[in-house]
């Protein structure tokens, strides 16, 4: 009977959202919540704040939420909810902002959408210190830039406005960051040019903005011409424009950067050196990677994995454990960076026993959690050594949802060891995670073409420009 009552409600309290302000059936369905004693359920109690509200009934709302007895039902939602009412009607932005200081006392943790809900009221209230106690509230939850809300940021940028907050250099070098991550770059250019009297911090988050959007060259142009305007670049812009020159794969770009790094004197700076390994690695140059590596007196393990990802990108697989070895002997910890690439090299040189037992020690020793990185790495290892049933089972038992790197280091291996029943299954999950990915058509094409099955290899490749998939031809710089 309880469960037949609580499904009317909750059937009600579906249906009462077409029906707005309709007063009288939000308090029916409050009389039945109470009666049959179900006011400690979240999610009915977030409802019916809800309805009051909608309602107009901002006094019944604050009253209904003051007196319950379930504490643990006051979750961010109910309080997001709360505020957005009170911040939204007229001469209640007073009201709003205190909502959000006792959420903030009880532990809530607000959102961004708490912070979005808040806004309004900020504009309101006509309080610069409110307005800028919230900022930087939003600026060390991380809310906007972090997590890719572009609508929040824009709502963040409006009450920097309104409250002359813009024109402080930190606020516009945190809102071209936010635009920067957030998809919105032009505006973070348009901010930029704004800026008079460019520092190096501001001139840093257009370049790192620039590499954010894959905008390698003009990352590279923008940091020449930070130095033209003379200010002095730091480690942060350094190791910014070494990462863009590693990505247009610019041997020139990267050691004019080298010699302006031995005049500047951040040659001893580990971030730096460790990124000049990566740029002349990506470039080509292993020796002089490994000359730059040579020559840095305290090695931290950024420095020691970016040598171990130089050669593992140049296929040295024995100089990788080698690496590797020498590092753990000197005491030094390594990430999960180190272990991807060596347990890559493992991969690529045969050597399973000894990255199963890397693998082994990752959580034992090292205290690091395997993401799918290292999964796919373990799994491209038992592949490559045929043993797809022991690779199959291992993906399976995953704590973990496999992603298409995992799977498809499966279908590489049936490819390579002719499993056709395991190679058609794994295809088929890969079809559905990622229909856009040619790579995967072609492998099950080859694994049908061994085994002369050229009829369902052809049909593999109809598929493909049946679902609009076209094979991108090789290309080298």
């Amino acid at each position: 009977m309880a469960l037949l009552n609580l499904q009317c409600i909750i059937h009600k309290l579906l249906n009462s959202k077409l029906e707005t302000k309709n007063i009288k059936h939000v308090t029916q369905i409050h009389s039945q919540i109470i009666t049959n004693n179900l006011t400690h359920l979240s999610f009915l109690f977030n409802h019916l704040i809800n309805l009051y509200s909608k309602c107009g009934q901002l006094d019944q709302t604050l009253l209904l939420f003051s007196n319950t007895d379930h504490s643990k039902n006051k979750n961010v939602i109910t309080w997001t909810s709360l505020i957005t009412q009170f911040s939204r009607t007229h001469n209640k932005s007073t009201e709003a902002l205190n909502l959000f200081n006792q959420m903030r006392q009880t532990g809530a943790v607000p959102n961004e959408f708490t912070y979005s809900a808040l806004l309004p009221a900020c504009c309101t209230a006509e309080n610069m210190s409110v307005g800028k106690q919230i900022h930087c509230l939003v600026l060390k939850h991380g809310v906007c830039a972090n997590n890719g809300s572009f609508c929040f940021g824009r709502q963040v940028h409006g009450v920097g406005v309104k409250h002359g907050l813009v024109e402080l250099g930190y606020v516009k070098n945190s809102l071209i960051d936010m635009y920067s991550k957030c998809g919105g770059f032009g505006e973070a250019v348009k901010l930029f040019r704004t800026i008079a009297d460019k520092d190096v911090v501001t001139w840093n988050v257009m370049v790192m903005g620039l590499v954010q959007n894959n905008r390698f060259e003009e990352a590279c142009n923008c940091f020449r011409v930070m130095r033209s305007e003379g200010v002095s670049p730091d480690e942060a812009s350094i190791s910014t424009a070494l990462h863009a020159s590693a990505s247009l794969g610019a041997l020139d770009q990267g050691a004019l950067i080298h010699s302006q790094i031995i005049k500047s004197g951040f040659v001893s700076n580990s971030c730096v050196a460790s990124s000049l390994v990566t740029v002349y690695a990506k470039c080509g140059g292993l020796e002089d990677a490994s000359r730059v590596f040579e020559e840095i007196e305290d090695r931290s393990v950024v420095c020691w994995t970016a040598m171990i990802a130089a050669c593992q990108l140049h296929g040295s697989g024995d100089q990788v454990i080698e690496l590797f070895e020498e590092m753990l002997a000197k005491g030094i910890k390594p990430d999960h960076i180190t272990l991807v690439c060596v347990l890559s090299a493992c991969g690529h040189t045969g050597r399973l026993e000894k990255g199963l037992k890397y693998y082994d020690s990752m959580i034992s020793l090292y205290g690091i959690k395997p993401g799918s990185e290292h999964y796919a790495c373990v799994v491209d290892m038992l592949s490559r050594a045929g043993l797809l049933d022991e690779a199959k089972m291992f993906i399976e038992s995953m704590p973990l949802e496999p992603d298409p790197s995992v799977w498809g280091a499966l279908l590489g291996g049936c490819r390579k060891h002719g499993n056709l029943e395991i190679g058609k299954e794994v295809a088929e999950r890969l079809f559905k995670m990622e229909p856009r990915n040619s790579g995967n058509y072609v492998l099950l094409s080859n694994i049908y073409a061994r085994y002369g099955m050229l009829e369902k290899a052809d049909e593999v490749r109809k598929a493909m420009g049946l679902n609009g998939v076209k094979k991108e031809p090789g290309c080298s710089c």
